[in-house]
């Protein structure tokens, strides 16, 4: 199973976060599956790639820590596929999350961690 995690600290209203994230998700083409409001959980759109490869992403916006200004947001992207190479589909998707994440509008950015 491939699985990249990353951690992002970004500048923006807690209002705005969750449709801004929506959006991020849905533009790299995920469909989300369930949303608690602290708590996202998105899939690939099915079509593209074999069923296996489908990419899962769960997002976890924690709001022990958040303040009026800044929010953090834990991301977990997998799939059932084995990551026998550096570049597989999971991590493709994985990258374009990060991108879309760091260069959205409606947020400024603060911090970036991959693991």
């Amino acid at each position: 199973m491939a699985r990249y995690t990353c951690s992002f600290t970004v500048a923006v209203s807690p209002d705005h976060l969750q449709p801004s994230l929506i959006e991020v998700l849905q533009s790299c083409d995920f469909d989300i599956i369930y949303d608690t409001g602290d708590y996202i959980m998105a899939r690939e759109i099915p079509g593209h790639v074999a069923f296996a490869k489908l990419v899962t992403v769960e997002v976890l916006i924690d709001k022990s820590m958040a303040t009026d200004q800044e929010i953090r947001m834990n991301f977990v992207i997998k799939n059932e596929e084995l990551p026998l190479q550096v570049d597989n589909h999971c991590h493709d998707k994985f990258y374009e999350v990060q991108e879309a994440v760091a260069q959205n509008r409606h947020w400024q950015l603060l911090e970036s961690v991959a693991g």
